[in-house]
């Protein structure tokens, strides 16, 4: 073999090298590469800004994993997960929707208390229709809105209804309490009955007018992960979350109470 020919031949196995060399590193980025998981929680309406805030702490806590949410009134979710919504996590305005869960077998671990909320009556800023009371929704021409009586906030509303003796005649019944808020601040409603934390979370927007009656009707809130989870783990870890010290104070900071 002359010079020429060896020169040639060790350029070839240096190039064949280099590109096996190229391959492999491409396959080595790629194996390393973090891997998407997406992470459904499905929550009460409720919970829509401190859950939000939650999300976006676990995911910078877990790089890859994206958390998405859907936020309704917590019968509505139930009734998706019984009908097989691809669901990770149910955290439940209270407890009655979660028997239903628990009585299908479809929770993961057992439920977890992480927070309670009462109601507070909501107005307009000016309050046109001057409610400084209960007894004020029942009065004549009071356009009342409340959550219908398979929400949890309607089944509070109803059960301080029927303890103060009082008939409500709402113009509406609505899926969650962030509706009941949306026909007050639309000026659709006189007022309405929601949770303490949504009229801190609605501001200047709204009128917010406490009544002692309110302590009768206090919801406790649970939260489970589910069994049929694609991904078990995150959804203990999202749990955790909520009921560790980072979850609890930020709970706290949203209005919300202890169980």
């Amino acid at each position: 073999m002359n010079l020429r020919t060896r020169v040639i031949s060790a350029l070839v196995v240096l190039s064949t090298s280099a590109a096996l060399t190229g391959c492999g590193s491409s396959d080595d980025d790629k194996t390393s590469a973090p891997k998407s998981e997406t992470l459904t929680v499905y929550a009460a309406a409720s919970l829509t800004g401190v859950f939000t805030d939650l999300g976006k702490k676990f995911e910078a806590d877990h790089p890859g994993v994206k958390v998405t949410f859907s936020f309704g009134g917590s019968s509505d979710l139930v009734t998706q997960i019984q009908q097989g919504a691809p669901a990770d996590v149910f955290a439940s305005a209270d407890t009655k929707n979660m028997d239903k869960l628990t009585a299908d077998g479809l929770q993961g671990d057992a439920p977890e208390n992480f927070a309670s909320n009462t109601l507070e009556i909501v107005t307009p800023p000016d309050n046109p229709a001057k409610i400084d009371s209960l007894d004020d929704l029942a009065k004549k021409g009071v356009a009342l809105v409340i959550c219908a009586p398979e929400v949890p906030c309607g089944s509070a509303a109803q059960k301080v209804e029927e303890g103060a003796k009082l008939t409500f005649k709402p113009v509406s019944e609505e899926q969650s309490v962030k509706d009941v808020l949306a026909k007050v601040t639309s000026g659709e409603a006189d007022a309405g009955l929601v949770y303490v934390t949504d009229v801190k979370a609605a501001g200047d927007a709204v009128n917010g007018v406490t009544f002692p009656e309110a302590a009768s009707a206090v919801n406790t809130y649970p939260i489970a992960t589910l069994k049929d989870s694609k991904h078990a783990a995150l959804a203990k870890a999202f749990v955790e979350l909520v009921l560790g010290t980072v979850g609890q104070e930020a709970l706290a900071g949203a209005g919300f109470a202890k169980p």
